[in-house]
């Protein structure tokens, strides 16, 4: 019998395929160098130097041909001030290029990256002029852009002391005419002159750079902010004329595919760009408000998020027990807390690593975050009637090993993910609860039969994401006692371990805080468990009894994170 041939996924990065093309990787090869950039976000180029599969400058040669151009030694060019001048720093930040020679109606443009067409003709829109690229080493890039550019911060007041000075001047360039609001042409007038994609451009690369997990545009009557959420919390930005909130927000809406007329209904869309040398999904909301539409932007960057069990930050204990839950054939498993508390990135990591060949895995999400190869992944529209129920329903005719179900909102939903996991189906879902326990209670609540959760449940995991104290300012003091009998700890059980904070610097922006962390709470469904669910026993029982099991809280695990100087008594106690 023939040897049974086994599919490769498509190949979606263009370098990597011509490098298949001309023989330089193989097929096998190649899957291998995808899933290795899937699993660590690792850039392909870095893979294929790291793997030694090529040198550097086989690479940037590979990268020349496919550009039809050559490559050049920036450490030998000199680069003139004036040439620098002809593309603002904003521009060479978000594209990471660098012009090396200027002429009247062209630009030559250092990468070290293949650009795609539609980056090509973006760039020369900005820029106003035609463009030409040479290829050279990222790290001379990376050198000649600090060189000639210097500091992020000062390319953003440049754009808003160019931006005010044209709204003075009264010129043409973004005259906001009477009936714009209401006038497609115009909207899209304003939102393509220079200076709004420029800035634009600007605010998504700083938001980028600096961790944001969402940028908030917000119209205000005398005035337009714009808001980073960096760590959980929201930080504002130099604010631009107010006159700017219709170009800006039109500018947002043109490039996630909205329609820009539409300012009286909430719409929803999604932007893909190249920031920095890496792609990066933006999730676009807006809502009309009484001063003009409100604008969010969740940055999903998978660079940052690493999609692994072992980058989530369990503690040892939990991390095997649900590492052999996962494992299980059937049973569903879910995922508490409030929104914006990793419960999706943890239910991704569980996902990434139950993403076998022999294993179906299919999602229904609202929204799909991430693509991950392999997994179908379906996105709810409730508006024409797709729902997480419905969706589901489809899913039992599918023949999937393992389903996602983005949330349980109802006993509906609730139902058939009980019905598919006592038929085989291991399923994964979240829920919007306080505590491990609390979501038994919300089960039953939505009128769920007690019988049907204790025979499918088999663990519910809570959890919080805390900032964790800035490495560079982190500070050690002995807490005062009033601070150990709010968190229930007695002198003799701490004895002279020191607490820490951050007394904030310039690498945490004078917070105290640079990055987030978990802290969990693991509830499984022993027998005794499922006894007091079947006897439709209170949340606090539930919690009380798992806990003399040996289950720790949200706040003791969080104290181990105060205890092991990760994060601060505040943190711990606003969360938990």
């Amino acid at each position: 019998m023939a040897e049974e041939k086994i599919e490769q996924p498509p190949i979606k990065d263009y370098l990597l395929q011509q490098a298949v093309a001309e023989g330089i990787v193989s097929p096998q090869l190649a899957a291998d160098i995808v899933e290795e950039h899937q699993r660590t976000g690792t850039s392909i180029r870095d893979l294929l130097v790291d793997m030694e599969v090529m040198t550097e400058e086989q690479l940037l040669d590979l990268i020349a041909r496919q550009m039809g151009t050559y490559v050049v030694d920036l450490t030998t060019h000199s680069i003139d001030r004036e040439v620098a001048r002809t593309m603002p720093a904003s521009a060479v930040r978000m594209y990471n290029v660098v012009p090396i020679l200027a002429e009247d109606n062209s630009v030559t443009l250092a990468t070290s990256d293949w650009l795609s067409l539609e980056v090509v003709d973006e760039l020369k829109f900005v820029l106003g002029r035609d463009v030409q690229f040479v290829v050279a080493r990222a790290r001379d890039v990376q050198n000649a852009i600090t060189d000639l550019y210097g500091n992020i911060s000062d390319s953003v007041g440049e754009i808003l002391s160019s931006l005010e000075s044209q709204l003075k001047d009264a010129g043409d360039i973004i005259e906001i005419k009477k009936g714009a609001e209401d006038n497609v042409v115009e909207l899209e007038h304003m939102a393509n002159q220079t200076p709004v994609v420029r800035f634009v451009n600007l605010v998504l690369y700083q938001a980028v750079q600096d961790r944001a997990s969402d940028i908030h545009f917000e119209p205000f009557e005398n005035e337009f902010k714009i808001r980073y959420r960096v760590d959980g919390a929201l930080y504002e930005m130099q604010p631009p004329p107010k006159s700017l909130a219709l170009p800006v927000t039109s500018r947002i809406k043109v490039i996630s595919g909205l329609n820009i007329a539409e300012r009286r209904l909430p719409q929803d869309g999604r932007i893909k760009l190249t920031i920095g040398g890496r792609t990066v999904d933006f999730r676009v909301s807006t809502l009309p408000t009484q001063h003009g539409e409100s604008v969010v932007l969740r940055i999903l960057d998978q660079s940052v998020v690493q999609l692994d069990l072992e980058n989530i930050g369990f503690p040892d204990d939990i991390y095997e027990t649900f590492l052999y839950d996962i494992s299980k054939p059937n049973g569903i498993i879910l995922v508490t807390g409030p929104t914006g508390s990793g419960k999706t990135t943890t239910l991704y990591a569980a996902l990434k690593r139950l993403n076998k060949i022999e294993s179906k895995l299919l999602t229904a999400e609202d929204p799909v975050e991430y693509d991950v190869e392999g997994i179908m992944q379906i996105p709810i529209n409730e508006t024409i009637g797709l729902t997480f129920a419905r969706v589901l329903r489809a899913f039992l005719r599918q023949d999937p090993d393992i389903i996602l179900v983005g949330e349980i909102r109802d006993q509906e939903t609730a139902e058939i993910a009980i019905q598919a996991s006592l038929t085989g189906h291991l399923v994964f879902s979240t829920l919007h609860t306080n505590d491990a326990a609390g979501a038994i209670t919300r089960l039953i609540d939505m009128g769920v039969e007690p019988f049907l959760i204790s025979s499918t449940l088999e663990a519910v995991l809570a959890q919080r994401l805390v900032r964790t104290i800035c490495p560079h300012c982190k500070t050690a003091y002995q807490p005062e006692p009033r601070i150990l009998e709010m968190l229930n700890l007695s002198k003799e059980s701490v004895g002279d371990r020191p607490f820490y904070f951050g007394a904030g610097c310039k690498q945490c922006n004078n917070t105290g805080y640079r990055g987030r962390r978990g802290i969990f709470e693991y509830l499984r469904i022993t027998d005794p468990i499922r006894e007091l669910i079947n006897r439709r026993k209170p949340t606090l029982v539930i919690r009380d009894k798992a806990v003399e099991m040996g289950m720790r809280t949200l706040r003791d695990d969080g104290i181990r994170c105060i205890l092991d100087g990760y994060t601060t008594v505040e943190e711990v106690m606003k969360y938990t």
